[in-house]
């Protein structure tokens, strides 16, 4: 069984541990498909994807096309018995999926049909769900449309950020693959049909997104800032100056002043108001500066209470 000759592709963090589990587990992946490497930080060093660092550590061929599209011609040759997908991060062609005698597995971070798309676990966030998890499916050249062959919960938390939720939902997939891939190999997985009428969609989150909209209650709100945190940030406008918000809390239900007003900002907290209740500031960030707690942003800041952000 775990002679079947196996191609991962994926890219992120998440991906990595995914891969190096099926390894130490004893399957021959034979080679790994990874975005291209990118510049990080302020120096734009090249810095190796983390599924490429795993494979090179265990001496398996590693393969970077630009346009997974126009370049596969290199997994005709691998001759793979299986595909296994995990946030590769582009659309994988119908010609390429033909390849596997087996088929191709996709690890989705969501309990599908809900959230197919690219930012599951940030939706799952954004709207306030107390559950989400991983789902092994198939791949087909429809977006995240295949068959569900097995899914794993996870618990989301009123604390967890996208940080958090990230390491739940690795152990999570990395759970899931080593007690399902056995089940489909041995043909006891039948595949069950996703009901369209249930599908919703969750699309790459834009960089005007980022902006929180005033015109979303204090739940919502607070559900894009666990989103977005810790990277890249929501944030908000005092006077012209771009404020970071990496953690809040709603308050409570009260509407008694402007929304966007500060309400108040002493030892007690930084409150604003939003269109259905307060909620407080807890971890800021002005441009140009460090994170800070609310206390150190109200000392930096004068004459806080009564303005608006926006």
């Amino acid at each position: 069984m775990n002679k079947v000759r196996i191609v991962f592709m994926g890219t992120p963090v998440i991906s990595s541990v995914v891969l190096e589990a099926l390894i130490k587990a004893g399957y021959d992946i034979v080679g790994v498909v990874a975005q291209e490497d990118k510049p990080v930080g302020r120096k734009k060093i090249l810095e190796k994807v983390p599924t490429k660092v795993i494979a090179e550590k265990y001496n398996i061929p590693v393969f970077q096309p630009k346009k997974i599209r126009l370049d596969y011609e290199f997994m005709k040759e691998l001759n793979p018995d299986l595909i296994i997908t995990l946030a590769y991060g582009q659309i994988v062609p119908q010609g390429l999926l033909d390849i596997p005698r087996l088929g191709a597995l996709n690890l989705h971070g969501s309990l599908l049909p809900k959230y197919r798309g690219a930012a599951p676990m940030q939706y799952a966030l954004i709207n306030n769900d107390k559950v989400t998890g991983m789902t092994l499916m198939q791949m087909i050249d429809k977006m995240d449309a295949g068959l569900m062959y097995a899914k794993k919960e996870v618990w989301i938390e009123p604390k967890d950020t996208l940080s958090s939720l990230t390491i739940k939902m690795t152990k999570c997939a990395e759970e899931l693959i080593l007690e399902a891939l056995p089940l489909y190999l041995e043909g006891k997985l039948k595949g069950e049909e996703q009901d369209e009428s249930k599908v919703s969609i969750c699309p790459t989150i834009k960089q005007e997104q980022e902006h929180l909209s005033l015109l979303d209650g204090k739940e919502r709100l607070i559900g894009w800032v666990r989103a977005l945190n810790d990277h890249p940030g929501a944030y908000l406008y005092l006077d012209d100056i771009k404020i970071k918000i990496w953690e809040a809390e709603v308050l409570n239900d009260v509407v008694n002043h402007e929304v966007g007003e500060i309400v108040s900002a002493d030892k007690n907290g930084l409150i604003m108001q939003t269109k259905d209740g307060q909620i407080k500031l807890l971890v800021l960030q002005k441009e140009g500066k460090n994170k800070m707690d609310y206390k150190s942003f109200i000392n930096g800041m004068q004459n806080l209470k009564g303005k608006i952000l926006h």
